[in-house]
């Protein structure tokens, strides 16, 4: 796909002023790297990273059966969840696969806003159209730019900017006036950081995102460097770890099934679901450390211990705060136990793996205390 006809985002003149190599991904020009991957990986677990994900899909579902059409097509209990909250579901299709994972919260009274992934935003969009019905409407917010910062001093830097955001913890949704305008915040992300991702209007994108960068603990991140850090995290990636084959049981995603619905089982192909939950799936995702040679990417072959091919890596590479080789990918429940030996074949040579839990690396999410 040629530079003419990918789609930019408010930043992209911003990315090209700061040297960013770009790259097409989701059908948008995009930046994979600033400084470097490593350098990029490292900055954000130890200090404050800047993503622009604007490419990402953003719509409210409103009306007065906004909440219990959404569920028709996800097994959370949104109907449960309190103002202020967000959760991560899955857009479901009446096989059970996933057609998308997402986020969908209540950051105020008015429905729920969603963020889906940037390759599927328009298949998503067009589902709920031709599926939501009653007195439900979606509304596409493509007039939104989305900013993810992550990392252990994020909080610190959001405070300085409007200190209400300390108080907020993992999964906390607002709708706020943020640095002069009209805001969606969360406190979340995809990289295991603690971090905050901010809905803004498009037209002040980038003054937003250079008075963030004017803060000496804030550097911009590619993508590059956000998949690393979700693979260290062992978050998956849609179209590579789930598709719309994959049900939550094989994706190793039964959390995001409340217990609620499982009961109703009022949900798109929850007759699968409750079927795999009760007998097992035919294979599952795992986590793999590959303990010699060159990473096993996306694509490569897993094997039992006396060769025989049992499944496939769906994400891989080197995780730069382990310094080992990790990868994720689905292999039979009978050797899904952790520490089942494996190999996995590298270049047609078959290299050691071990079966290890995931996340890789420790989420840091800002959790507060039970009481």
């Amino acid at each position: 796909m040629s530079d003419q006809v990918l789609k930019t985002t408010p930043l992209n003149a911003a990315h090209r002023r700061l040297g960013a190599r770009m790259v097409g991904f989701g059908g948008y020009d995009m930046p994979v790297q600033y400084e470097g991957v490593l350098a990029e990986h490292r900055w954000t677990r130890e200090h404050a990273g800047l993503f622009d994900v604007s490419h990402m899909g953003q719509c409210k579902i409103t009306g007065a059966d906004a909440t219990a059409q959404f569920e028709r097509f996800v097994p959370g209990d949104y109907q449960a969840l309190k103002a202020g909250r967000q959760k991560y579901s899955l857009l479901l299709n009446d096989q059970g696969g996933i057609i998308d994972d997402l986020m969908a919260g209540r950051p105020d009274h008015d429905g729920l806003f969603v963020v889906v992934n940037a390759g599927n935003k328009d298949e998503d969009f067009a589902f709920w159209r031709a599926n939501l019905s009653g007195d439900a409407t979606l509304t596409v917010l493509d007039d939104r730019a989305l900013l993810a910062i992550q990392g252990p001093e994020a909080a610190a830097v959001m405070a300085a900017h409007e200190p209400v955001l300390a108080d907020m913890a993992f999964m906390d949704s607002a709708r706020l006036m943020l640095f002069g305008v009209d805001c969606f915040v969360s406190r979340s992300g995809y990289t295991g950081e603690d971090g905050y991702e901010i809905s803004v209007p498009n037209a002040d994108a980038e003054r937003i995102w250079d008075q963030l960068l004017a803060d000496a603990r804030v550097k911009p991140i590619g993508l590059g460097a956000r998949d690393s850090l979700r693979l260290e995290a062992g978050l998956p990636l849609h179209g590579h770890d789930i598709d719309a084959t994959t049900s939550p049981v094989e994706g190793a995603l039964t959390f995001a099934l409340s217990k609620s619905r499982l009961e109703r089982a009022d949900f798109n192909g929850a007759d699968r679901i409750l079927k795999e939950r009760a007998e097992g799936s035919a294979r599952v995702r795992v986590g793999l450390i590959v303990k010699e040679g060159a990473p096993a990417r996306e694509g490569a072959e897993i094997a039992d211990d006396a060769g025989t091919v049992i499944g496939r890596v769906t994400s891989g590479g080197p995780s730069p705060t382990l310094g080992k080789n990790i990868a994720m990918g689905y292999v039979p429940p009978s050797h899904a136990a952790l520490g089942t030996a494996l190999k996995v074949v590298v270049r047609g040579k078959p290299a050691a793996a071990e079966v290890i839990a995931t996340p890789f690396v420790a989420q840091r999410y800002h959790r507060k205390p039970k009481s």
